[in-house]
Order: structure tokens, then C-alpha cells, then sequence
């Protein structure tokens, strides 16, 4: 009889959770998991922002110099950005750098060709479409370009 009495008192000690504990807690972490997400979700879209930038001031810099030499932007006759990696066969720079400006022209963080235009060769827009792949947009999805203040 001893036996079974300690297999009674051995029993009645085991606890387990409730279905309403165990629901509670998967709630919780669903919460934890949503604002984790969204907060990573925001960070990256911040950072392609940002590497957006970057890539644009590195243009910015390579377009300078092409300019230092050539004495004018390149414009869509002459290939555009594409006249900063090889020289133009309209033959109008002649101190052209021989290892060209840039190894190759970049792409936004989105995989989009950036937008160049110089219609006269003084000045030039540069500009990424952003998250959206679109003109306009709001927040990250707004376009990024030379023309803004904040650029």
C-alpha cells in the first residue's frame, strides 16, 4: 500500500500550464514578434534611404570631375551617366579621363538605374525613385533627388 501512496502524492504534485497560460504567452510573443519586425522593417528602409544618398554623392563627385575635364555635365546625347564610364562618341571631350569616372554606373538600393538629366550640360537632376519605384511618394517611398534642400 506504501506504493501507491507515493505514486498518489507523486501525481497530484505534477503541474503543468493551462491552455490559458500557454495562449497568453504565444500572445505576448506575437506582440514582441510584430514590434521586432516592424522596427527592423523601418531600420532598412531608413538605411536604403540612406545608401541612396551615398551612391548619389558618389555620382555627384564622379559627374565633378567629368566636368573639371570636359568642361560640361553629359547629357543624354552624349549617353548620360553611361559618359562616366566610357568616353562619348560624339568625341566633344577631349581630356577624357582614358579609366573613365566610375568602373560602372551604380544602381539604387531598390535595383533601379538612378535618373540623370542634362539638357545643356551646366546643370543636372539626379534623382532615385525610392521604395516605391515611382514618381512622388511619401515618407520612404518619397523620390530622392539632387534638387531637394535636405540632399
Amino acid at each position: 500500500m506504501r506504493f501507491t501512496k507515493n505514486k498518489r502524492q507523486h501525481s497530484k504534485s505534477k503541474k503543468g500550464f493551462s491552455l490559458i497560460e500557454i495562449m497568453i504567452v504565444m500572445t505576448l510573443l506575437g506582440l514582441i514578434g510584430t514590434f521586432a519586425a516592424q522596427n527592423f522593417i523601418a531600420r532598412q528602409q531608413e538605411g536604403n534611404r540612406k545608401g541612396a544618398k551615398i551612391l548619389m554623392q558618389q555620382i555627384r563627385t564622379s559627374l565633378d570631375d567629368y566636368f573639371r575635364t570636359c568642361s560640361s555635365f553629359p547629357t543624354a546625347s552624349q549617353g548620360g551617366l553611361d559618359a562616366l564610364v566610357s568616353k562619348p562618341a560624339d568625341g566633344s571631350c577631349k581630356d577624357y579621363d582614358p579609366n573613365g569616372y566610375l568602373k560602372k554606373v551604380p544602381k539604387d538600393p531598390w535595383g533601379m538605374e538612378f535618373i540623370y538629366d542634362s539638357q545643356d550640360g551646366r546643370k543636372y537632376i539626379l534623382k532615385s525613385l525610392g521604395g516605391d519605384k515611382k514618381e512622388g511618394g511619401e515618407g520612404n517611398d518619397k523620390d530622392i533627388s539632387t534638387e531637394d534642400q535636405d540632399f
